[in-house]
């Protein structure tokens, strides 16, 4: 006969919180990172095919035209292919705006593939060669943070998501940053700049679910 074990209210707290926090984190890493990321990405692809057009020079051009191809078989799930040809493109064509696209892309395609040590290299590189797009060096910080956020290094995550939210404080990207940055924060036993976190998002988007999110996240972390 098995002999029933009675939970304590403290443990039942605990496991309560310990999935919470699981769910919570596994939502962001599958759905955020790659979302929003992949909605500058976008962004990224649509102004391509204006510049392709408008573009005279012949250099260009063809810059231009081997990105739309490394995007298409990025698009296809040819994912090495896709890095082959971004490598190429940063290599040949360093300072064109195609060189640019194609330096965030690879580290959003070594994101995808959990390449992470990759992907890092050109956040960073697009981070210290390109300094004049706010939104796209605040998603390029993200996916630095994604990267150890997936290593469980939860510091180091939680700083880069504060990074990022401070890179672009009103850009669309600033309320998941600060969300993420708390629940990093937490993770690795922050409570200090988590509650700073927790404060701001309560100031800044006070009513919304981004608020509401943060209130739960943080009062399972600090119940009284």
């Amino acid at each position: 006969m098995y002999q029933k074990v009675k939970l304590s209210k403290r443990k039942i707290k605990e496991d309560k919180f310990t999935a919470f926090m699981l769910k919570s984190k596994s939502w962001f890493i599958e759905n955020w990172q790659f979302t929003v990321i992949g909605v500058v990405a976008a962004i990224l692809l649509a102004t391509a095919g204006t510049y392709y057009t408008a573009s005279q020079a012949s250099r260009q051009q063809e810059a231009a035209t081997r990105l739309s191809r490394a995007v298409m078989d990025y698009r296809n799930e040819n994912n090495q292919v896709a890095i082959m040809s971004l490598s190429q493109i940063v290599e040949e064509y360093g300072g064109d705006y195609s060189a640019r696209q194609a330096t965030f892309l690879l580290g959003k395609v070594n994101l995808k593939i959990r390449n992470y040590p990759e992907a890092i290299r050109y956040f960073e590189m697009y981070l210290s060669t390109y300094r004049d797009d706010k939104l796209i060096r605040a998603s390029a910080l993200a996916g630095i943070a994604g990267c150890y956020e997936d290593q469980a290094n939860f510091a180091e995550a939680a700083n880069k998501y504060a990074e990022a939210s401070e890179e672009y404080p009103e850009g669309p990207m600033n309320g998941d940053c600060q969300l993420s940055a708390l629940r990093n924060y937490l993770e690795a036993g922050d409570a200090e700049n988590a509650r700073l976190f927790y404060e701001s998002l309560n100031a800044d988007f006070k009513g919304t679910e981004l608020a509401n999110t943060a209130t739960r996240l943080f009062m399972e972390k600090n119940p009284g």
